[in-house]
C-alpha cells in the first residue's frame, strides 16, 4: 500500500440511530448517524410502520386527498345540474329578456328546457325575444350547467 494516501480508519467508531440505538464499528469517520437501524426497520421488528425519508408518502397523500377533492366537487356539480325547478331569474338574462319569459308563461328553468325540446323556434315566437337573446339564454343555461335538448343545439337560419 502507499503510505499517506488512505483516510483514517477507526476500528471503534460509534455508530448512532435516530431510534437511540448506538454499536461500534469499524469506518473513516469518527462518527456515524444513521436513521433507521436494525432495532427500528420494519423489515427486522415485524411492525408495520412507513419509512419516509424523502415525503412521498406525503405526497402520494395530498394527491389522494386532491383526487377526493376534485370527485366530491365533480358530484356536487351533477347534483346541481339535476335542479331545473328554479325561477328563470337566476339566468340573469336581464329585464327585458326575463320579462318576455315570464309574459308567455315561462316562469322555471323546467318551463324552459320542455320548451326547447321542440326546437328554437318556440322561443323565437314570443314577442321581445330574438335570436340574440336566445344565443344569451343558451349560453346562460350551459354556465348555469343544464344540458341543452338536441332540438335545440341544431342551428337554424
Amino acid at each position: 500500500m502507499k503510505a499517506e494516501i488512505h483516510p483514517t480508519y477507526y476500528p471503534e467508531a460509534t455508530v448512532l440511530c435516530a431510534c437511540g440505538n448506538t454499536w461500534k464499528t469499524g469506518s473513516t469517520q469518527e462518527s456515524l448517524r444513521t436513521d433507521v437501524c436494525s432495532a427500528c426497520h420494519p423489515f427486522f421488528t415485524g411492525e408495520q410502520r412507513i419509512v419516509d425519508t424523502e415525503g412521498q408518502v406525503d405526497r402520494f397523500y395530498k394527491k389522494i386527498k386532491s383526487h377526493e377533492e376534485f370527485e366530491k366537487a365533480k358530484t356536487d356539480r351533477k347534483t346541481k345540474k339535476a335542479v331545473a325547478d328554479v325561477s328563470v331569474e337566476v339566468l340573469e338574462m336581464g329585464a327585458r329578456v326575463t320579462n318576455a319569459l315570464v309574459d308567455s308563461k315561462i316562469v322555471t328553468v323546467q318551463d324552459l328546457l320542455t320548451l326547447l325540446e321542440g326546437g328554437d323556434q318556440p322561443l323565437l315566437d314570443i314577442k321581445g325575444f330574438g335570436r340574440k337573446s336566445l344565443i344569451d339564454l343558451k349560453k346562460a343555461l350551459r354556465a348555469q350547467g343544464f344540458e341543452i335538448p338536441e332540438a335545440a343545439e341544431e342551428i337554424s337560419i
